[in-house]
């Protein structure tokens, strides 16, 4: 069983930056960032291996976003710089047990609340 709990969404203009954490209990695999914009499905935006350190992200985001990790406070934290208005959505945090979990959304079995994002122009 793994619990996990998003905080650090929030409003900001294009061209800023948010950090997005995700504390975790419990053992995963891999965790990964998820968002779902008003109308449409449900995208794998960033994931990284827990044990590896491999990353693994969304063409859109790439070189914008960064997913990192600190297992002192068992907490993934998803770095987004540049942010762009279409990059609004609420994002998710999940945690997949499959060794090859990337960004498929059926690799995840456990999800967080989800913390809005939104991005003005």
């Amino acid at each position: 069983q793994v619990q996990l709990v998003e905080s650090g969404g929030g409003s900001v203009q294009a061209g800023g930056s948010l950090r997005l954490s995700c504390e975790a209990s419990g053992t995963a695999y891999a965790v990964g960032w998820f968002r779902q914009a008003p109308g449409k499905e449900r995208e794998g935006v960033a994931c990284r291996h827990i044990r590896l350190g491999s990353t693994f992200y969304t063409d859109s985001v790439r070189g914008r976003f960064t997913i990192s990790q600190d297992n002192a406070k068992n907490t993934v934290y998803l770095q987004m710089n540049s942010l762009k208005p279409e990059d609004t959505a609420m994002y998710y945090c999940a945690a997949s047990t499959y060794w090859g979990a990337r960004l498929a959304r059926a690799d995840y079995g456990y999800w967080g609340q989800g913390t809005q994002v939104t991005v003005s122009s």
